[in-house]
């Protein structure tokens, strides 16, 4: 990666923060992983969708032509059809766009879509996986804290009983 890819990170050392400042670093730390988890959902949905249709455009065949069909118009709602060419197919490829394209040129772009998402996945992942690193250690030394501020303070003393 370069220097422009990477986001700028500061150093710091979490054990000169105070609680308050590692409780809200914590807070910040994981709403990121709550983003990034999101993400990763949304782009698995993605992955499965194109992967599904290309999956469909290869069990079509030049001797599919004028077979009855089902042609899904959301998820959910599917409204009958006719295979008028076997050759082009009609590709939604965003925001209400749509291209013609020969059948080899609509898998091809239905695997570089998977190919771009699956990539896209991975630096997500890496991305959580180093900001939850970070909330661990962020975790240890909250717990380092509160256990030394426990103990410096004393249990109060009970007149009469001796320890």
């Amino acid at each position: 990666m370069s220097t422009k890819e990477k986001p700028e990170m500061q150093q710091i050392e979490l054990s000169k923060l105070s609680l308050a400042n590692l409780t809200q670093l914590k807070k910040q730390l994981d709403q990121e992983i709550g983003v990034y988890q999101d993400s990763m959902q949304a782009l698995k949905l993605a992955q499965t969708k194109y992967g599904d249709s290309k999956e469909a455009l290869e069990k079509i065949q030049p001797d599919a032509k004028d077979s009855r069909i089902m042609v899904p118009l959301t998820g959910s709602m599917f409204v009958p059809g006719t295979i008028d060419d076997t050759e082009k197919v009609l590709v939604d490829v965003g925001t209400g766009y749509y291209l013609k394209m020969s059948m080899e040129s609509a898998k091809d772009y239905f695997k570089r879509k998977v190919v771009f998402v699956t990539e896209q996945m991975e630096k997500i992942q890496s991305l959580g996986m180093e900001r939850s690193k970070i909330r661990d250690a962020v975790m240890g030394v909250m717990e380092v804290k509160i256990q030394t501020q426990m103990a410096s303070q004393k249990p109060p003393q009970v007149p009469g009983v001796s320890t």
